[in-house]
């Protein structure tokens, strides 16, 4: 049922429209003119799917190719993967992985779900406790994707921040695309602001835009 609403008086009606005010939108029955313009109730749709991306730290690199042939194997070709850094950004891992470990960004050709994102990082985790020592990670695998406004990371852990997706699952909106380039927030992972993996970031986006751009002519 919906609620009695204050409606300013001097105003031009249509019916079965929602009415704005404020620069804000409150769904009624009703429309009113604001300025030159009528503003009407914005409709929902599917969202597009979204491009693939995982930040993997590692403490032995051999074992990298055969988590990449497994990755492979459910999500598809990884289609670019920045070189390998020193993972020292942050202490976080230190007791469980151990120092000296090594991190890389990483992208998949095919677009998928965004609605998907838990049940990957589900599967990511289920990955690293495959290649478990004693208890103990070796490898931390972060999925999450990229579309044309943000980047979003998969976690398991609740902050002010972030999202509940479904299935003990939050998204982090880790990176803004804004004024022609992605940019970190304050709650943004130190490894992360750095220059080469913001333009590694910028080239994943440019391809997915160029995918859209080929999606979207192959339906016309």
């Amino acid at each position: 049922m919906r609620s009695a609403v204050h409606i300013p008086a001097g105003r031009n009606y249509k019916k079965e429209s929602p009415v704005v005010f404020g620069g804000g939108c409150i769904i009624l029955g009703c429309l009113f003119e604001s300025g030159r313009k009528f503003v009407t109730m914005g409709k929902i749709k599917s969202y597009q799917p979204v491009k693939l991306i995982a930040a993997v730290a590692i403490k032995n690199k051999a074992l990298w190719e055969e988590i990449a042939a497994k990755l492979e194997k459910q999500y598809g070709p990884i289609d670019m993967a920045l070189d390998w850094y020193d993972f020292t950004h942050t202490d976080y891992y230190q007791a469980e992985m151990g120092e000296g470990l090594f991190k890389r960004m990483i992208s998949f050709e095919n677009l998928i779900p965004a609605e998907t994102l838990p049940d990957i990082k589900i599967a990511t985790n289920d990955l690293e406790d495959d290649y478990a020592e004693n208890d103990k990670r070796v490898v931390n695998i972060d999925p999450g994707y990229i579309t044309a406004p943000r980047l979003v990371l998969a976690t398991t852990k609740d902050y002010s921040h972030r999202l509940f997706l479904g299935k003990g699952i939050f998204g982090d909106i880790h990176l803004q695309y804004l004024k022609g380039q992605f940019q970190p927030q304050y709650w943004t992972y130190p490894d992360y602001k750095e220059d080469a993996v913001l333009a590694f970031f910028t080239r994943v986006r440019e391809v997915y835009m160029m995918q859209l751009g080929f999606l979207y002519q192959e339906q016309q």
